[in-house]
């Protein structure tokens, strides 16, 4: 599984050739593939954001930034590039057929072959890895054969899985009879065409392709247990239509250490059984009931066993074993029945799940290691299971995205914090500018600036240049009146005479500088004039911002109060979604494992009802006199 979902990869990384500059080509001397989509810089900055958490294997903020981006517009430069990236990350989310519309959208338009073929072929992948098996013959039948060799070999190898998945034998004989491909892809070929001939009752056509399967030499560990596989498979076919002695030797070529190993042990007793050779059986089988009873070929051996006994006329030892199997099945089906009530509490995934990191969503997680439980002892086959793996990785998603919203959650009540600050602050401030407000009297201010500039005019019209004077030339001007007019009240007094001289000489030096200045001092006077009336338009301007803020702020504060409070029941509903189908997707990974754990209990407990017939039968021959043993059921 994690060899096939590691091939996605590449579908989104080719598709983003684009992101790499045409001068870092041409730094590394490398050419742009003719096949591929053009490449060139990155425009759109928000784009690149993206493409910044995809590279770092964070695709759900990934995909929560390029819908932002797509629905503000920021991608403007990159739309068909964003739409490709766009479905390949709903692919990595389990999201299918959103995936799928966005490729089919995508992909009509003028977008060169090479890229459609390769995202139909990786979507048809994907499809048949989730058990989607129409929607992924029908986009794997979308690509056309102008494609790598290896990768068409790989679509005509998953079309022929589809087919003997569906029970279509004949047809997958037909398309695997003329396929051609890679030594390792032709390994896979030949097996399934072996197996859907053995299906179609054609065993002797299937013997040479599974035994050219069981022959290849390879150090590859996929392909040994394929090997393996392939012999398991014909060794079985050969006992089944009675060819005992040509079955044994292909079972024997099985690794002891490999993972159908207990298979083959179980085989290779019915070969030499089937051969008569019963004290050759009980090697293998005696050897099997040292393993786990977990295993379907161990508990089968512990029936065998005593068969094998009892056609050695060893009744003694037969019945021993019967007895000593029918005690181990009833102590197994105890474990079991504890393990599915253990199931039902609910606790199977929680363990399962307990050492996930939980960070991120990728194509890439897996279950890699199996709890310590007591109901792990029968699920290795399930667990193994894509359809279990992938059921889990459903459910981890969903709690994912239910942690997301709890951490939205939070971040939307810090919008609480910033409306409830708002208004304190508000409420503080109102105060303070109603009593600004109230103190000042800007009409009042506005005609004393008309005053002043009235007064101004009149001064200029008249050349008073003492009325600019600083306060000292005006008190000094206003001292000389004085002695003027009692110089002036005076006329005949002679000793008068040297004041008027000196009065007239002060005076004309006072207002021989108040009139030098006289310009300079007009002209500041008309600026602070002038600057006393922008003061007072922007004093205006400002109270009337600030008594529509005082009328406005409640009513924006409120309208913020209500999109947060809109946002935080959206999320609740969201969250109340996911919860559902969280205990959907718990439930139906609760009911495979105890589906899984109900095949087991039916086999034993079938295993040892037979158990306790042939004991009874060898009881009843005990008393009776011989009779031959029967075979139990393989």
């Amino acid at each position: 599984m994690q060899g096939v979902i590691n091939t996605l990869r590449p579908l989104l990384l080719g598709g983003l050739l684009l992101t790499i500059p045409i001068a870092a080509l041409q730094a590394k001397n490398l050419k742009p593939d003719p096949n591929g989509l053009a490449p060139h810089q990155v425009q759109d900055l928000a784009y690149g954001d993206v493409l910044f958490y995809f590279y770092q294997d964070d695709y759900f903020d990934s995909i929560t930034r390029l819908l932002a981006a797509r629905q503000l517009g920021r991608v403007a430069h990159t739309p068909e590039e964003a739409e490709l990236l766009l479905g390949g990350l709903y692919l990595s989310l389990g999201e299918h057929v959103e995936a799928g519309r966005i490729f089919e959208a995508l992909l009509k338009k003028n977008t060169s072959e090479f890229v459609r073929n390769r995202a139909w072929f990786y979507l048809g992948k994907v499809w048949y890895q989730r058990g989607y098996l129409d929607e992924s013959e029908r986009a794997l039948r979308q690509v056309s054969d102008k494609i790598d060799q290896r990768i068409n070999a790989e679509r005509y190898m998953l079309l022929a899985q589809l087919m003997m998945r569906r029970g279509r034998y004949d047809d997958a004989i037909a398309a695997l009879g003329s396929w051609h491909g890679a030594a390792d892809w032709t390994a896979y070929a030949q097996f399934n065409l072996g197996v859907a001939l053995v299906r179609t009752g054609r065993l002797p056509e299937a013997i040479g392709y599974l035994d050219r399967v069981g022959n290849i030499q390879t150090r590859s560990e996929e392909l040994l247990a394929l090997k393996d596989k392939a012999n398991l498979a014909l060794g079985f076919a050969l006992l089944q239509a009675q060819r005992a002695a040509e079955a044994k030797p292909i079972l024997q070529r099985v690794r002891l250490e490999g993972p159908y190993s207990s298979k083959a042990l179980l085989g290779v007793g019915w070969a030499d059984a089937g051969m008569g050779e019963f004290k050759r059986a009980l090697i293998p089988w005696l050897e099997l009931r040292k393993a786990s009873l977990v295993d379907s070929a161990v508990q089968e051996s512990y029936l065998t066993v005593p068969y094998a006994y009892a056609q050695l006329s060893a009744m003694g030892q037969a019945a021993e074993s019967y007895s000593s199997a029918i005690n181990s099945f009833d102590d197994e089906l105890k474990r079991i029945d504890d393990s599915i009530e253990g199931i039902r509490t609910g606790k199977l995934l929680e363990r399962l799940l307990n050492d996930d990191k939980k960070d991120t969503l990728t194509w890439y997680w897996q279950l890699t290691t199996v709890p310590n439980a007591p109901e792990s002892r029968y699920l290795y086959t399930l667990l193994a299971s894509n359809e279990f793996q992938e059921g889990l990785k459903n459910y981890r998603e969903i709690n994912f995205m239910n942690r997301n919203l709890d951490d939205w959650r939070d971040d939307v009540s810090a919008y609480d914090n910033m409306i409830d600050t708002r208004q304190e602050a508000y409420n503080q401030r109102v105060p303070k500018a109603d009593a600004v407000l109230a103190a000042t009297d800007l009409n009042r201010l506005t005609q004393k600036r008309v005053d002043f500039e009235s007064r101004i005019n009149e001064i200029e019209k008249s050349s008073d240049v003492a009325a600019l004077g600083t306060p000292a030339e005006q008190q000094t001007w206003l001292r000389l009146k004085r002695i003027e007019d009692y110089l002036a009240a005076h006329p005949d007094d002679p000793d008068l005479s040297e004041m008027r001289e000196k009065h007239r000489l002060m005076k004309g030096v006072i207002y021989w500088r108040l009139a030098e200045s006289f310009k300079a001092r007009l002209w500041n006077e008309r600026r602070s004039v002038k600057e006393l009336e922008g003061q007072l338009k922007e004093t205006q301007r400002r109270a009337v911002l600030v008594r529509q803020a005082r009328a406005g702020t409640p009513l924006t504060t409120g309208g913020y109060a209500a999109k947060v409070a809109a946002i935080r029941a959206r999320i609740d509903q969201l969250q109340g979604q996911l919860s559902e189908v969280s205990e959907r997707q718990n439930l139906f990974l609760q009911s495979l494992a105890i589906h899984e754990l109900e095949g087991q209990k039916q086999r034993i407990e079938t295993y040892q009802i037979q158990a306790r017939y042939e004991l009874a039968a060898i009881y009843d021959r005990t008393s009776n006199g011989p009779n031959p043993a029967p075979k139990p059921k393989p």
